[in-house]
């Protein structure tokens, strides 16, 4: 593989086993064997276990004395506390926006929803919800807190392994997840902020709940398996 070199070398490394761990490559309880991940990307295992610890404040893994890193279970529970914590941090978020957007901000808010729609008529269901989260994450100006933004970039990466999951869900539920998300930017476009913030806490209870439906499913189908293989 060819790192680029935007990011630093460790940051990279950790993007490389993040994506493995969100399109399910690795999966929850599977140990990091930090010499393959070496071998694949010609670099030191040093390099690996400093990668390792940026990717543990993204909570896609966990490290443990004597057992090394391993991949984070995903249990309802957790998908909870996840979406819990990102309405409160995407409230802020989409209430400074509202605040804070000029006229060039509010074109690409518009833009946005264009590129939305397109991603929905082509069922995209991966490239949408990447579209809206990524441009959050990416309005520091607007939101004017570098905590938030830090703390909220660093859970993007197990919100993406959790709408990964809904990849096979049906166009109609994009389209709700469409509409819900155009109320955000219609409340943000009027200065509404404390409505912006009530309508992205509806989106997000929507794509939990798509979340929730897809690990329930997932979890019956591999417990069938587990019965089947002791038979």
């Amino acid at each position: 593989m060819n790192l680029e070199e935007a990011d630093s070398l460790s940051e990279q490394i950790a993007k490389y086993i993040s994506e493995q761990i969100i399109s399910g490559e690795l999966v929850e309880g599977e140990r990091i064997q930090e010499l393959r991940i070496a071998k694949e990307l010609d670099v030191s295992r040093g390099s690996v276990r400093e990668a390792l610890l940026l990717l543990e404040r993204t909570y896609l893994i966990e490290i443990f004395p004597r057992r090394g890193a391993i991949v984070s279970e995903m249990s309802a529970q957790q998908v909870k506390a996840l979406f819990d914590t990102n309405v409160m941090v995407l409230g802020h978020i989409v209430q400074r926006i509202s605040e804070t957007w000029r006229v060039n901000e509010a074109e690409q808010l518009q833009a946005l929803l264009d590129q939305l729609m397109e991603f929905v008529r082509a069922g995209d269901i991966e490239k949408f919800y990447d579209a809206i989260f990524k441009y959050l994450a990416e309005q520091q100006e607007m939101v004017a807190n570098p905590y938030i933004m830090q703390f909220y970039k660093e859970l993007l990466p197990s919100l993406r392994r959790s709408y990964f999951l809904t990849l096979n869900t049906s166009r109609r539920e994009l389209q709700e997840s469409f509409t819900l998300f155009k109320l955000v930017i219609d409340a943000i476009l009027i200065r509404k902020s404390q409505q912006a913030a009530l309508f992205m806490e509806d989106f997000c209870r929507h794509l939990r709940n798509l979340v929730l439906e897809s690990l329930t499913r997932m979890k019956q189908i591999e417990l069938a398996w587990a019965r089947r293989s002791r038979r």
